[in-house]
């Protein structure tokens, strides 16, 4: 069955349409993803580059060959800064409308008049090139755990790389000798290509922007958005990772529970403001100076809790009072201002299989109590009578103050 390229080329336009609408849809119903209304443009670009390309012979070159190339050159130059956005990164206008200006010049110099294959072949090279630095933005992102990331990349890599044997294929599959333009084989296998790839992008990248806006509600729902740590609904889900892994492998796990001294009288004192502050100076501290792998959260208020999974009695006892004496530098001056904030902690050791953290957080609690009574500003452990399965209430065997 013979596939005539003109059709192809209606529905393309139609579809490119209709793909860019979509998207600009989706993204006025959710405007905070603002890459979505670049894609959506960069398809209705093409949908209008195509439609000029397709004038060919009733229109002037000008029309139909120079400005439809350079709006298609330029649609993928927004593709690509739409994946930008996407991930935070800044628009650069002239890197927009470089390829455009590049191809425009280069092919009006005198050594490519008359060349089809020469400028099919930098056109080719400039979608690729766009095409390529596109995905290499969805790559470079990959840190964010979305699913769309790999399809996306996977295919606008393939995309490019097929855009590259244009002219290669030109030189190989007949032309029609009365159309030069739409009587070639491999224009009609790309135009069927470029078809498949811009529905599947396209609903791909809004597949990835849903699923963008998905992980953003749940991790605001995990997250303080004062300090940028867990919150306590964050913090008990993150542990029930930890507790898998102690189920699997048993090792001497402390559970920290931290309470700043005093803070209802700084925030009295000094205001809200600075008392944030001082919250969020908390929280940089104990995540500079606890495991990557240790899962820390701010159970409300000025209280927090961290967990240290496979770490030795004095290793915990360290990084603890290192807690406690490098927030007591960092918020001797806050804003300028001489606050003085300590604080005070207590430390549960356990090495039960089960790894009930909110059993351990009650049991560091009591040792909390302790420090507070003993003069703030400690470190209290409490270890667990193991052969009862820490059923029987702490007891204080150790303890570390600022003296």
């Amino acid at each position: 069955m013979t596939v005539d390229v003109n059709t192809l080329f209606l529905v393309t336009i139609y579809v490119e349409a209709i793909l860019g609408l979509l998207l600009l849809f989706a993204w006025m119903q959710n405007s905070a993803i603002q890459a979505v209304a670049w894609w959506g443009g960069a398809h209705l670009l093409r949908a209008g580059s195509i439609t000029l390309f397709g004038m060919y012979g009733s229109w002037p070159d000008m029309i139909t060959i120079d400005l439809a190339n350079a709006i298609l050159l330029t649609s993928f130059a927004v593709t690509w800064t739409g994946a930008r956005v996407f991930d935070g990164r800044r628009p650069l206008p002239l890197a927009m409308i470089a390829g455009a200006a590049l191809w425009l010049i280069g092919t009006h110099f005198a050594f490519t008049q008359g060349k089809m294959e020469l400028r099919a072949l930098v056109s080719a090279g400039i979608i690729a090139a766009y095409t390529w630095l596109t995905a290499a933005e969805f790559w470079r992102g990959r840190a964010e755990p979305l699913v769309s990331r790999l399809p996306a990349t996977f295919l606008l890599f393939a995309h490019g790389a097929l855009f590259l044997l244009r002219t290669p294929l030109s030189a190989l599959l007949p032309w029609s000798p009365t159309n030069q333009v739409f009587g070639s084989v491999w224009l009609t296998v790309l135009s069927s290509e470029a078809l498949l790839f811009s529905i599947s992008i396209a609903f791909i990248l809004l597949a990835m922007a849903k699923e963008r806006t998905e992980y953003r509600h749940k991790t605001a729902s995990m997250v303080d958005l004062l300090t940028g740590i867990a919150n306590r609904r964050g913090f008990l889900n993150e542990c029930e990772t930890v507790a898998r892994r102690q189920a699997e492998e048993p090792r001497l796990t402390a559970v920290l529970l931290a309470d700043l001294d005093k803070f209802k009288s700084i925030n009295d004192r000094f205001g809200h403001a600075v008392g944030d502050k001082v919250l969020e100076v908390f929280a940089d501290t104990t995540g500079r100076t606890v495991r990557p792998s240790d899962v820390i959260g701010r159970l409300g208020g000025e209280e927090f809790a961290a967990v240290l999974y496979d770490i030795g009695r004095e290793r915990a006892l360290l990084m603890a009072e290192d807690i406690r004496s490098r927030f007591a530098d960092g918020a001797s001056l806050v804003e300028g201002r001489p606050i003085n904030a300590t604080v005070s902690i207590g430390m549960v050791l356990s090495e039960d299989p089960v790894l009930d953290v909110p059993k351990l957080l009650r049991h560091a609690d009591q040792a909390l109590y302790r420090a507070k009574e003993r003069g703030r500003n400690r470190v209290e452990i409490a270890t667990l009578d193991q052969r009862k399965s820490g059923s029987s209430p702490p007891s204080s065997d150790y303890a570390i103050d600022a003296a």
